[in-house]
Parts: C-alpha cells; structure tokens; sequence
C-alpha cells in the first residue's frame, strides 16, 4: 500500500522567531505580534522562542499575568499559529491590548501550544522555512495539523 507524499513544509508553513516573554504571551493568548515590517506569508507558523528574554515587559502587568505560572523557555519550538492578516492600525483605535502604534501587527489565531518544547538553536526573526525533521517533530505531538497531501 502506498502512502500519498506529504508536501514539502517549505510550501505550508513557516517559522517565526519571537523573544520571551511575547512567544508565551502568544500560548497565553496575545492574538497580534508586532513586527516593523509587513509580512505576505499566511497560513501556519511555528513559534520559536529566541535565545533572548526581553526584561522590561516582564513588569508590566499585562504580560505578568499572561505568563504567571509558565516557563519561559528559550531556543525551542513551543508552538504553532494560523497567521491569518498583517495590518497597521489607524491611529487610535489599536486592534488588540497587544497592539504598538505604529507597528504592523500580524494576527495569530488557532494557536497550539506543543506539550513538549522541541529545541531548536536556528531561526530568524522574519518567516523561515522550517525543515522536515522539525516539522515531523511537531506533528507527531500536533497530529491534527496535517499538512497537504501533494
């Protein structure tokens, strides 16, 4: 019996690379990530949290609520989003609590949080293209994130 190719995950999904806190943010339900640069890509991202941790956010109490209890895990995969639209706001009426003036905000939805972080030591804070290996990793514990058959 022959089993129907699984596309290339170049051609489905992508990664984005994010500082903690904002990448657990995300788990916790932040639904915008701001980047300075608009993006074209939609459709599923993995979430990669960055060697880095951002110190300031941590007091603001938007944030120390959202991550209360969580761990702040570094160079690891620990996601998956639908980015679904990438806008900026007209000044004023931001889209989200998460919104910054002035940025351009993708929109998450349907995020899963993965039960174990996959380490993951590359990425980039625009999309890339994530490999094989790590995108098998993520859906042998995401398996209803099938991807097209080609």
């Amino acid at each position: 019996m022959s089993q129907t190719p699984i596309a290339d995950p170049g051609t489905w999904i992508r990664g984005v690379t994010i500082r903690q806190p904002w990448t657990t943010c995300i788990l916790a339900g932040k639904n915008v990530e701001n980047r300075p640069v608009p993006w074209s890509w939609r459709g599923l991202v993995l979430l990669h949290a960055g060697q880095a941790t951002e110190r300031a956010p941590l007091r603001d109490p938007l944030v120390a609520t959202a991550i209360r209890g969580r761990t702040l895990h570094t160079r690891a995969v620990i996601g998956v989003a639908r980015l679904t639209d990438c806008h900026q706001d007209t000044p004023g009426t931001p889209c989200s609590a998460w919104a910054h003036p002035g940025a351009h905000h993708l929109v998450l939805t349907d995020v899963h949080e993965l039960p174990l972080p996959i380490p993951w030591l590359r990425g980039q804070l625009g999309p890339w293209r994530p490999p094989r290996d790590l995108v098998d990793q993520v859906l042998l514990q995401l398996p209803h994130l099938r991807p097209p058959a080609t």
